[in-house]
């Protein structure tokens, strides 16, 4: 056996050791801490405590933000609940595995975010009974803001820590006892942070706290280093501060540093090991084509620009509302009418005829369900498990189904520019990029509408990258564009579905 055959099973064995050792260590931070679970006026929530029995204490209500679910917080979550207190996450109106919509305007007051203050403010209420009556409310990104009104309309509330916050509603003295995190990634949010202490009359210097939080005055920006959006909800240095600041607010005596969660290089080494298991497996496809000829750079490019310019600003007169997926139904459209698009530059620059020869049906059908079980059952199991809610409730699949025709168009003309023999190394990272390129522009006409796929752009790269290499193992296996392209497709319209809010009126 020569050294190049060797590659392969040496990177299963290393992805399974990283596989079985992430696991093993996710398993032990969790074996300190009892989980269970709740619905309270139809809200679904997970009660975290401490494993040894404690007194009771504070208790700590931690919602998740846009296009978020539970998942996304356990690790603020049992970070609290080691610590001796209890914690509670819930899935927001329209999001995770809350079947309800939310309604009203997501960017006005009066709309959507009335409607999450009040669910709060309930989940608070319950809260509340599981300790000993004294709370304090964490929310990320969108939550940040209702965790903010929440407070405020509350005096009860012992202390609000808002991770990367964007709240219009705070003021020189409310909320009470405010602690703000951010991600070093996070310039915009982080010049946020620091005009709140600005206008409590402190520096705009992190690291600094402002007023006395044992008197509910409190005020404190904290950087977690080297992390963006999402990130800083697995950053030890944002939970060691959140820790330290409801001790601060409650007088709460601690021997030795407290307990800061550490799932996030774990769960990131279960993700990659799972990645990496995809190419050892993809060869175990079955042969299903043989390969045609693919386009150089010089004559692709056109089929690169044309559909970045013209896809934003088709869509900017053309009507994009239908489904109940905020934001989640231009998406939708934005992939299909950018695959159309492209499909149209391929058979203008004679990519329409030819292409892979000596297609098995049979084998095409059994290399897309192959490749189709393991994004199910390895990938998207572990997100849904460790980052964010993926099992779609039944009134998402309907859902699902109408965006699958988007993604599909965008991910077949996609894999058909990029795929083939002599096709440019380079085409796969460029088409990619422009389609993220079209999103930007598409922002920028409308951003009222759409401001919230900035957000979710940090999410798109990595999962480019990811499909990018599972799409190029299974054609390098099958020989075809078809398979990876379907799965992809199949992924992307799943985890749209599945996170996206749903929303009326």
């Amino acid at each position: 056996m020569t050294l190049r055959r060797l590659v392969d099973p040496a990177l299963a064995l290393l992805a399974v050791v990283a596989i079985v050792t992430a696991l093993v260590r996710i398993a032990a931070l969790d074996a300190g801490v009892t989980t269970g679970r709740v619905t309270v006026d139809g809200t679904r929530a997970t009660i975290f405590r401490p494993a040894a029995p404690s007194p009771p204490g504070p208790v700590v209500l931690i919602a998740h933000g846009f296009a978020g679910s539970q998942p996304l917080m356990v690790p603020f979550a049992t970070t609290f609940a080691r610590n001796g207190l209890t914690a509670v996450t819930f899935d927001f109106l329209g999001h995770g595995l809350d079947p309800r919509p939310l309604t009203g305007s997501i960017t006005e007051t009066v709309g959507a975010t009335l409607a999450l203050v009040d669910q709060t403010r309930r989940m608070a209420d319950f809260a509340r009974t599981l300790g000993d009556g004294r709370l304090a409310l964490l929310g990320h990104s969108m939550a940040s803001d209702i965790v903010v009104r929440a407070a405020q309309a509350d005096p009860g509330i012992g202390a609000t820590i808002a991770v990367s916050m964007f709240s219009p509603a705070v003021t020189a003295t409310t909320p009470g006892n405010l602690l703000v995190i951010v991600g070093g990634w996070e310039p915009g949010l982080k010049a946020e942070a620091l005009r709140v202490l600005v206008e409590a009359g402190g520096p705009a210097e992190p690291g600094v706290t402002v007023g006395d939080p044992s008197a509910g005055t409190g005020r404190r920006v904290a950087v977690s280093p080297n992390v963006e959006h999402v990130g800083v909800l697995y950053a030890r240095a944002g939970m060691a501060e959140a820790q330290a600041w409801i001790d601060a607010a409650f007088g709460l005596a601690r021997d030795g540093p407290a307990a800061a969660d550490a799932r996030g290089p774990w769960v990131l080494l279960l993700l990659a090991g799972i990645v990496a298991l995809a190419r050892p497996l993809s060869r175990l496809l079955p042969r299903a084509a043989t390969p045609g000829p693919g386009l150089p750079w010089r004559a692709a490019w056109p089929c690169v620009v044309i559909p970045m310019v013209a896809t934003p600003l088709v869509l900017s007169v053309l009507p994009t509302r239908f489904l109940p997926v905020l934001v989640g139904d231009y998406l939708a459209v934005h992939l299909g009418a950018y695959g159309l698009i492209t499909a149209a530059c391929l058979w203008w620059r004679g990519r329409g005829a030819g292409g892979a020869t000596d297609v098995s049906r049979p084998r095409l059908l059994l290399a897309t369900l192959a490749a189709g079980v393991f994004v199910a059952g390895g990938l998207f199991a572990a997100l849904d498990a460790h980052v964010a809610n993926l099992t779609p409730v039944a009134q998402r699949v309907p859902l699902i189904l109408a965006m699958l025709a988007g993604t599909a168009a965008y991910f077949v003309a996609d894999e058909r520019l990029v795929r083939g023999a002599g096709a440019g190394r380079l085409l796969p990272a460029a088409s990619r990029a422009a389609f993220l390129v079209s999103l930007a522009g598409a922002v920028a006409i409308d951003f009222p509408r759409l401001f919230f796929l900035v957000i979710i752009v940090p999410v798109m790269v990595p999962f480019f990258l990811v499909f990018g290499l599972f799409c190029a193992w299974i054609f390098r296996r099958a020989g075809h564009p078809l398979p990876g392209a379907l799965v992809a497709a199949a992924a992307f319209a799943w985890a749209i579905g599945t996170t996206f809010p749903m929303v009326t009126g």
